[in-house]
């Protein structure tokens, strides 16, 4: 997948702006949401923080590291919506998850 394709697909599973996800990540939902390493941060949370970086980034200053991490948010996000449970989902743990990394289901 070409550099371009990745900034596309990022942009079309990330759906949260920088603003919307670092207020969201200040919530307590969106902190205990997700796997745990060790009773800390969770897988999510962390990449959330690392996302609100790369959205606030000039696509021309991303590094490979971030395009690494692009493509991983792209997977995660590709994977967890094919897992929607059935009804609504407006108040569950799989939305917030989503939206730990970019996504929020629900816009």
């Amino acid at each position: 997948m070409s550099d371009d394709d990745v900034h596309t697909e990022f942009g079309e599973a990330v759906n949260m702006t920088a603003g919307e996800l670092e207020k969201w990540l200040k919530t307590d939902e969106s902190r205990e949401a997700g796997q745990h390493k060790d009773g800390g941060e969770s897988v999510g949370h962390e990449s959330g923080r690392r996302i609100v970086t790369i959205l606030r980034t000039k696509k021309a200053e991303l590094s490979e590291k971030d395009g690494r991490h692009m493509r991983k948010v792209v997977g995660y996000v590709h994977r967890h919506l094919a897992q929607r449970p059935s009804g609504d989902v407006e108040d569950t743990t799989w939305r917030y998850s989503l939206m730990n990394w970019g996504h929020d289901p629900c816009k």
